[in-house]
């Protein structure tokens, strides 16, 4: 049969494969914001540093939509994807029904592509954006809380903190709104850091300490799997403290809490066996990403304890690059790569190229966290963070336009899903 004879049946089929599974929607949207988030925010940059061209205007300023378009409008599409997928499989329980997890996507993605618009309309676009989102999230909690209560399984340990995360993340959504709404700035601040350090940070290390070890288990021989209950506590300890003292103002005490981070990020990198990762790459991607949350966590402490001395605050937002581009971004890709292989019906293993893309996010950290520190600021001419901008899109885009396009097709091997 010639490709325009077969081509009808693959169009008409395209929507019953979009919708087949809840990782496909969301992460088809995490994709596209992949890059749309940092076109949008080289927008900004290229007018601001480089002088390249005017900046466009927006209603509220470009730095707090940067914030939560990077925070509540891409990496959530990822992870409620993943989550979707694997509560029913962790927990023995009923898959989520295609209407949930459909509802919950056109709920993200309706909020995200309103609070593009609004950007440029007016903020009553903006709140309402956000309330759609806010919508769709709480779609997306149902339907999880839903597998949670009605699973079987006794042990919910990893659960419980990830629905802990969530709340949080939602919580974080609807503190932006009312920032809007209200223009009072403690909800923009709690809205900021509550989704950094009580929503992101919490999701990915609880889904590191779950799957790094576990993958591992699988591919490399003799290998011991290390995931200590106490992690998960001091872990939730150790953020909370943090999001206390910097809504506090008190960045200078930040160590009390980053440095048992920092060094329990250590420790598990250490146990997890980082160094023979690197016999099978996409398990060495995951290990990467891993490390970079125990050097952004380094950093913080450093920052602090350089500030409580001397009153100096030496690095200024290269911890938090550290942390948001080299852990979180790099945490993302690396296991929306793998979910994506498995769940294609494809081998599980990363090729030169995917393996250039997720080295690229930390090229991509180093110069954002250069971009902080004179004289390696300026050190090409222009501001390091349009660099990290560029980079950012040069490896990321051909790494959605080799993945994407997996949502819309059928698994390789037939089988459904």
């Amino acid at each position: 049969m010639s490709m325009s004879q077969s081509q009808p049946g693959v169009a008409a089929s395209r929507p019953a494969v979009f919708s087949a599974a809840p990782h496909r929607m969301m992460f088809f949207g995490g994709a596209l914001q992949l890059v749309a988030t940092v076109v949008f925010w080289l927008s900004e940059l290229g007018g601001f540093y480089a002088g390249w061209w005017r900046a466009p205007r927006t209603v509220i300023p470009a730095v707090w939509a940067h914030a939560f378009l990077m925070i509540y409008g891409l990496f959530p599409f990822f992870m409620f994807g993943f989550l979707m997928t694997t509560y029913p499989r962790w927990m023995n329980g009923t898959p989520v029904p295609r209407r949930s997890y459909a509802a919950a996507f056109a709920g993200l993605a309706a909020g995200t592509v309103l609070f593009y618009a609004g950007l440029f309309a007016s903020k009553t676009l903006l709140a309402v954006a956000v309330a759609v989102l806010l919508a769709g999230w709480t779609a997306a909690l149902r339907a999880l809380f839903a597998v949670f209560i009605l699973a079987p399984a006794q042990d919910k340990h990893y659960e419980r903190f990830l629905n802990a995360a969530l709340l949080a993340g939602w919580l974080g959504v609807f503190s932006y709104g009312l920032w809007l709404l209200s223009g009072q700035e403690m909800f923009l601040s709690f809205a900021l850091r509550d989704g950094v350090w009580l929503f992101l940070v919490p999701v990915l290390f609880t889904v590191s300490h779950r799957m790094i070890p576990y993958f591992s288990s699988c591919v490399l021989a003799d290998y011991r799997v290390v995931q200590p209950r106490w992690s998960l506590p001091l872990l939730a300890v150790g953020v909370a403290g943090h999001t206390v003292l910097e809504l506090a103002g008190a960045q200078r005490w930040l160590f009390l809490f980053d440095v048992p981070l920092a060094l329990m990020a250590l420790h598990h990198t250490i146990k997890w066996d980082f160094r023979r990762s690197f016999q099978v790459r996409l398990l060495a991607m995951l290990h990467v990403a891993f490390l970079w949350f125990g050097i952004a966590m380094a950093l913080y402490s450093v920052q602090s304890l350089v500030l409580a001395a001397t009153g100096t605050f030496m690095l200024g937002l290269a911890p938090l690059h550290a942390l948001a581009i080299g852990f979180i971004v790099s945490m993302v890709v690396a296991m929306a790569t793998r979910v994506t292989m498995g769940h294609s019906g494809r081998s599980l293993a990363a090729d030169d190229f995917t393996w250039a893309c997720l080295m690229g996010v930390s090229v991509t950290a180093l110069l954002r966290v250069g971009a902080e520190i004179p004289p390696f600021d300026r050190a090409v001419g222009v501001n390091l963070s349009v660099l990290a901008a560029l980079a950012w899109l040069a490896c990321l885009t051909p790494w959605v336009l080799k993945y994407m396009p997996m949502y819309l097709r059928r698994r390789v091997d037939g089988k459904p899903g």
